[in-house]
């Protein structure tokens, strides 16, 4: 709720204090006092354009301050707490304007950016009038209205957690795709890759093994010739094993007479006889098992070209082929593994699809029971207000294929049918003046517990019409102003008479040029008004009875 408006050096504006209650506050005035003037200076307050020419004439510079009292409940609170402004006690709207055309704007003495501060007032206040409706004209903003009227904030809540799963899954699946596709163009040589060192079949530690070989076959004539001379040495009658076995059985004769000091000798030399016997049998084995074969040799060069080939390849050492080899495999498996990981994903995304399917059709069937239902409460307003003739319709269209978002399913436009058997159309298209500020105002009326706004502002509804019509509209704006704070400009006696405040704007002359001030007017200068307003320059007793009727009717 507005609580109050300062304005400094605006256009005829030169100091102003409004303070404000709840309720309707009408402001009353001749034509040209200024009415205008004070909702320009709200506006500026709320972000609206600025230009150096609303400093008055003579000052540096023109500032308007906007201070509402904002219920806890009020989504203004979270649009504050996300850009770290301070939210305790009243919220302050300042603009300031200088000379020069330059602007500021500050939320409770924070500087800020005009989006930002329009953000923030659109939570706030709404003006309507002939020209302009704030939202109401905006087919943008009307699926949200009607959801308000029906009270489905749960049901758009689940929704549109329904979305966020969706398109979370949506996005996972594509980046698995991206990713697939990318390591796809790999798989080629990994499979390539693979299949060669699968083939090639690499050993730990096995090129110093076959190396070893080679340079023992490329020098096996020597070796071998090097073990026969050995073995014919160590072979025979007159190799070592035998002349050490000799050796032994002449001290094993004389043992028994040494007293057994030669047992230790003859243990000594049955150790190096049958070491011996051993050496016998390696040197054999070991000729035995010598490859001399060319082909042998052959074979092994090439597996080690073969080996020393691949690492080259892939650059690193033949021992590090069998790792290298590991991790190939291993990167293909996660190609086939993303595979199965893909269905998995593209599964989910089908189920989180069919969640937010079914949520957007229920939603959309409770929007066309709730359609039903506006439609009905809008086409209640407008008999009064002598527009019995015009049919409102709440037109609920699927989106385009592709177009889902988290409110779901749903393209919402209220419709106007001006007769009988004419073509709905936008409102924007079909009212103009005063008959679509009236339908303006029948609509609000239904919307206005749903809207969430605090403030409504209303230049001029009323003009042009009069009488019963006149009665209609201040009375609707009477029971608005029962959910929320309604400020009006008002030339008609009848809807000024509903208000709960009345301000008189007035227009001096003085030395330094012409100033608009505005006054709350007591019981009885109300009276007065409404009936200069009833008769006008000359207040007749008849106008001032006039204007005591309407004001006791208005507060029955």
């Amino acid at each position: 709720m507005l609580r109050r408006l300062s304005i400094r050096n605006y256009v005829l504006i030169d100091s102003l204090d409004i303070d404000f209650g709840a309720g309707m506050a009408v402001f009353t005035g001749e034509t040209g006092a200024g009415k205008s003037i004070l909702l320009d200076a709200l506006g500026l307050a709320l972000g609206t354009r600025a230009t150096s020419g609303v400093v008055a004439r003579g000052s540096e510079r023109a500032s308007v301050v906007a201070v509402f009292a904002i219920a806890e409940t009020n989504p203004v609170h979270a649009l504050l707490v996300e850009h770290d402004l301070d939210r305790d006690g009243e919220l302050l709207l300042r603009r300031v304007i200088g000379a020069d055309g330059r602007s500021r704007a500050f939320v409770n003495d924070t500087p800020t950016g005009l989006a930002l501060l329009r953000s923030i007032s659109g939570l706030l206040v709404e003006i309507d009038g002939q020209t302009e409706a704030g939202g109401l004209l905006d087919p943008a903003k009307h699926l949200a209205m009607l959801d308000e009227f029906a009270g489905h904030g749960e049901e758009r809540e689940s929704l549109a957690a329904a979305h966020a799963a969706w398109r979370a899954a949506q996005t996972e699946q594509r980046e698995a795709e991206d990713a697939q596709e990318s390591t796809r163009r790999e798989e080629e040589y990994l499979r390539h890759a693979v299949s060669e060192l699968e083939a090639l079949a690499p050993e730990s530690g096995e090129e110093e093994r076959r190396a070893a070989e080679r340079t023992m076959l490329l020098n096996g004539q020597k070796i071998a010739e090097a073990l026969d001379a050995a073995s014919a040495g160590m072979a025979g009658e007159s190799g070592a094993g035998a002349r050490l076995r000799a050796a032994r059985r002449d001290i094993e004769r004389v043992a028994p007479a040494a007293a057994g000091t030669l047992d230790g000798l003859l243990e000594t030399l049955e150790r190096a006889a049958i070491e011996a016997e051993e050496a016998e049998g390696a040197l054999s084995a070991a000729l035995g098992a010598l490859d001399t074969d060319a082909g042998r040799l052959e074979a092994v060069e090439e597996r080690l070209f073969s080996l020393r080939a691949a690492a080259r390849k892939h650059r690193t050492g033949p021992d590090s082929l069998p790792a290298l080899l590991a991790t190939l495999r291993g990167e293909l498996d996660l190609i086939e593994g993303g595979a199965d990981r893909l269905v998995a994903l593209r599964a989910a995304t089908e189920a989180a699809h069919r969640a937010y399917d079914d949520s957007a059709r229920a939603v959309s069937r409770a929007r066309q029971s709730a359609a039903r239902v506006l439609d009905e409460a809008v086409a209640d307003e407008l008999a009064p207000l002598k527009l019995a003739r015009a049919r409102f319709s709440t037109a609920l269209d699927p989106v385009a294929e592709g177009a889902e978002s988290r409110t779901g399913i749903d393209r919402c436009r209220f419709m106007l049918a001006p007769d009988p058997g004419a073509d709905p159309q936008p409102l924007a298209k079909v009212a103009s003046g005063g008959e679509r500020a009236r339908l303006l105002l029948a609509l609000r009326v239904c919307l206005a517990r749903a809207a969430g706004l605090s403030t409504l502002v209303f230049d001029e509804i009323d003009r042009g019409i009069g009488g019963a019509v006149a009665d209609a509209v201040g009375e609707r704006l009477a029971r608005l102003a029962e959910d929320v704070q309604v400020l009006v400009v008002t030339h008609s006696p009848q809807v000024a008479a509903c208000g709960d405040q009345h301000y008189r704007v007035t227009r001096a002359e003085g030395e330094q040029g012409a100033t608009a001030r505005v006054a709350l007017l007591t019981e009885d200068q109300r009276q007065e008004e409404i009936a200069r307003m009833l008769s006008g320059a000359q207040v007749t007793e008849e106008a001032r009875a006039a204007a005591d009727s309407l004001l006791s009717r208005a507060s029955a």
